[in-house]
């Protein structure tokens, strides 16, 4: 008597086994936030979660505290409220800076499509919505068991890159299933970079109806004593600097480094930008333009402090032409730069 194998039925009856579904990996964008109206109480909202880190302001003593509830954030949000309402996307109703990086967000997502729908890109704000916490959980909960988090600063400071990894970590501290997580490196000194700015600068002078006498490369400014610690914001500035003379063909007399934005009364980083446009309006120079390679994308220092308020000031002390170039912001240019970061921080993971 001849019986069916049992084993023999299995094999012939059983479905063949599915392949397991690629695992998902995310690229998370990040950059610095915004206020989410241009309103005293949106802007306090932002500063007092920018004001309080300890990466930004790191004497967050007694003293900091006292003057950061009576003196800063009672009457700073209205003069910045109306800073940013110069500068609104009222179609949005947001902030350029938002506008901008949820733009090249959509472009990188679209230009990675070829490599798989395993790829999910998202983006998020350091301070303000929408947050990292946020956004990183949404890539974990659809299911990307690897998450690259690309900070939007050319070049390393403690007080923009470190805070944006402090609260990766943060996030990745409170979940029990952690995705594998890189952090994309700064790019002061990448070659595309380089030569993606450099291709734009020139893209834009050649459209201006004057020549600049003297080009301002203008970088974000940061306390003196955190460069003396260690921190290499002011080396990777430099160096961004002297590789663009090179692609431009500038000297340092043409080609001029100097830092924005300061605040308090501690010593910062010089040559602050404001002062040097009206040193050079009084020495008689007519025509400049100032270009922000700190900036991956155009915001309030960019739109409003150099665009509007410098521009003033070098009129005002005796010049007559004045650009603010844009930055790279979601141009094609500007996404090559992103994309090849990222598809080199991919590697191994695609």
């Amino acid at each position: 008597m001849n019986e069916a194998s049992p084993i023999a039925d299995a094999a012939t009856t059983s479905p063949v086994a599915a392949e397991p579904a690629p695992a998902k990996i995310g690229v998370l964008l990040v950059n610095l936030g915004t206020p989410d109206a241009a309103d005293a109480a949106a802007v306090r909202r932002y500063l007092k979660e920018f004001l309080t880190d300890r990466r930004v302001i790191e004497d967050q003593g007694p003293l900091w505290t006292m003057i950061l509830n009576s003196a800063i954030l009672p009457f700073r949000p209205r003069r910045k409220a109306r800073d940013y309402a110069r500068i609104w996307n009222r179609d949005k109703n947001e902030s350029p800076l938002k506008t901008i990086t949820r733009s090249q967000a959509q472009k990188l997502r679209a230009s990675l499509e070829p490599l798989g729908q395993q790829i999910l890109v998202d983006w998020a704000m350091r301070y303000g919505s929408p947050s990292i916490a946020s956004k990183f959980s949404r890539l974990s909960a659809r299911g990307c068991e690897r998450i690259l988090i690309v900070p939007l600063y050319p070049q390393y400071c403690a007080a923009t890159t470190a805070t944006v990894v402090d609260e990766v970590f943060r996030v990745l501290f409170g979940m029990r299933h952690q995705p594998a997580v890189r952090i994309a490196p700064p790019y002061y000194d990448d070659r595309v970079y380089i030569e993606a700015l450099a291709s734009s600068i020139g893209a834009a002078l050649s459209r201006l109806d004057f020549e600049p006498e003297i080009i301002l490369a203008s970088f974000h400014g940061v306390p003196k004593s955190y460069v003396e610690k260690g921190d290499p914001y002011y080396a990777h500035c430099l160096e961004t600097v002297r590789l663009l003379r090179e692609a431009l063909k500038l000297d340092e007399a043409r080609l001029m480094m100097t830092f924005q934005s300061r605040f308090g009364r501690e010593q910062w980083l010089e040559p602050a930008t404001d002062r040097t446009v009206r040193q050079l309006a009084r020495r008689g120079v007519k025509s400049i333009a100032v270009i922000t390679p700190g900036f991956s994308a155009d915001c309030l220092e960019t739109l409003e402090e150099i665009a509007i308020e410098n521009a003033h000031a070098f009129k005002k002390y005796g010049g007559d032409n004045f650009v603010a170039i844009p930055c790279l912001n979601d141009s094609p240019s500007g996404m090559l730069v992103i994309r090849q970061l990222a598809l080199r921080e991919l590697k191994g993971w695609i």
